[in-house]
């Protein structure tokens, strides 16, 4: 959860004054009083009608440091106002297991949030849909259908063909063009994560198409970063149309809407003609299409709005998440050179000979592995994970958290928190290869850039046999240096907002093509 810009500090002080103004804000109801068996979490002090607002937009640190500072002065289960909306800030492993494990069930649902129910048709995706039987039903044909990992390396060769080949050829491409050329490497990444997921859903995807699903991605990424004073102040049900940010929401759901009718009514057509002789579905948008016409015990029949909802994320979490985890673990390689040196040589090693990267035998590489683990634990996509909302009261860390609440998890605090590792700001993959038992599947709650339990992101496998195969072709291929005159200290390693947590400039490298035996 990130801020947008609408979010500043002049804007919610009109916000305010129109409250007051209006008398829109709804009156609290009376506290209950609290015994010691049922006390609610401490939290900071807070304002009238914009609560403990004020104290996460003044400055310019994004809201999970900002977060991690005050649960380092309130505990680590921590109660917030945000505008009307309570929310409980959980900052430990300990808390974070009561959320994800103990009552997983009963904090199964997702807000309301203004931007997902226009993007996605009514919130008919799966990430941000609420608990019920339509989201068990699409969390069910997203596990088995569509992200199994049978169906994950089905496309191993879109996969390699875009990233051991087009994203090597293009780099290579620019390398010739000038002396020690400057690539933007995070472009490039997302280029490259978007084809692979493009191609995944789709089939063949021109470059032109290619250029309309990056714009998407970035556009909707933007809306649906950040917490939105819309969202804040639910019950003043002009604000979205006040500020603007409806019709902004209206217009990137129609330009979604027409690139990815385009696409559906093309795989349409060709079913058309194919007829009974037709091949079984390997594309993510024939697998909906084939269930939509041939399944008929689905508790909740598929529309084309069903299936445009569900392709339209699986593209943002596609291109954005995999990219941004590559740059990021780029990114830490460049500023620590014995570990690049090191990952580099097992790649080699592994590939030798060969000219080219695949995928097979990845998964043997096990210091590169322990550098994604190592760079996922620091830069977490989703420092914040998706908030949940409490459907009955429950207990977490021995505080109360009433029905209603919004949970959310600080995952980056927990994976910098030095009760649980050692020096804990360091980058050192060598933690998971020396007898480190802590993955990333959801059973370690020091390590949960993922989430854990039933709202876990679905599409895991598939992001990271993208991460795997990308980051090996960078480390294969090239060799690379900062640009003159810059030492890896320097590096700048801000963040910039976003539905992921995204480096605040771009990182831009020099490479420097490595010669192979095959070369």
């Amino acid at each position: 959860m990130e801020w947008l810009p609408e979010l500043s500090l002049p804007f919610l002080v009109a916000v305010t004054v129109i409250l007051l103004a209006t008398s829109w804000f709804i009156s609290k109801k009376p506290s209950k009083t609290r015994t010691a068996s049922n006390r609610l979490p401490p939290g900071p002090w807070k304002l009238p009608i914009i609560g403990n607002l004020h104290q996460l937009i003044v400055g310019s640190q994004p809201a999970h440091r900002r977060l991690q500072e005050l649960s380092r002065q309130y505990g680590p289960v921590m109660q917030l106002q945000l505008g009307e909306l309570h929310h409980v800030v959980v900052s430990s492993a300990e808390a974070a297991r009561d959320v994800l494990k103990t009552h997983d069930t009963a904090l199964a649902s997702r807000p309301y949030v203004l931007a997902a129910d226009v993007i996605f048709n009514g919130r008919k995706a799966i990430a941000f849909t609420p608990n019920g039987p339509y989201w068990r039903q699409m969390r069910k044909i997203c596990m088995m259908e569509l992200l199994s990992d049978k169906r994950v390396l089905s496309y191993r060769s879109v996969r390699e063909d875009e990233l051991s080949g087009n994203m090597v050829r293009r780099i290579h491409k620019m390398t010739s063009t000038t002396t020690h050329p400057r690539v933007n490497l995070g472009e490039i990444l997302f280029w490259a994560s978007n084809r692979v997921i493009a191609r995944s859903a789709f089939g063949t995807i021109q470059e032109n198409t290619t250029e309309s699903f990056m714009a998407m991605v970035n556009s909707i990424s933007d809306v649906l970063g950040g917490m939105t004073v819309s969202d804040l102040y639910p019950s003043v049900k002009f604000l979205p149309t006040l500020t603007g940010f409806r019709s902004k929401l209206n217009r990137l759901h129609r330009e979604a809407d027409v690139l990815l009718d385009a696409k559906i009514n093309e795989h349409l057509a060709r079913r058309a003609v194919a007829g009974k002789d037709q091949a079984a579905p390997v594309y993510i948008v024939d697998v909906l299409l084939d269930l939509q016409a041939n399944c008929t015990d689905l508790e909740s029949p598929l529309t084309n709005d069903n299936i445009k909802a569900v392709v339209t994320e699986l593209i943002l979490g596609g291109s954005a998440n995999p990219s941004n985890t590559t740059e990021w673990t780029m990114s830490e390689l460049m500023r620590n050179p014995r570990v690049m040196q090191k990952a580099q040589e097992e790649v080699r090693q592994a590939f030798h000979g060969k000219g080219r990267v695949e995928e097979e035998g990845l998964d043997k590489l096990k210091y590169m592995n322990a550098v994604i683990n190592e760079s996922l634990r620091l830069h977490p996509d989703g420092p914040l994970l998706a908030p949940r909302e409490g459907q009955q009261d429950v207990v977490v860390g021995g505080y109360l958290v009433p029905a209603g609440t919004k949970v959310m998890v600080n995952a980056w605090a927990i994976g910098r928190d030095s009760r649980y590792w050692d020096d804990p700001e360091t980058f050192y993959p060598e933690r998971f290869t020396m007898n480190c038992s802590k993955d990333y599947k959801g059973r370690d709650f020091q390590f949960i850039p993922f989430g854990s339990g039933r709202r876990m992101c679905a599409g895991i496998s598939f992001g990271l046999a993208t991460v795997k195969l990308g980051l090996a072709n960078l480390l294969y291929h090239f060799d690379w240096k900062l640009p003159t005159g810059m030492k890896p200290e320097d590096l700048d390693m801000s963040e910039r907002f976003g539905l992921a947590v995204r480096r605040n400039c771009q990182l831009c490298l020099i490479p420097f093509p490595y010669k192979t035996e095959s070369s």
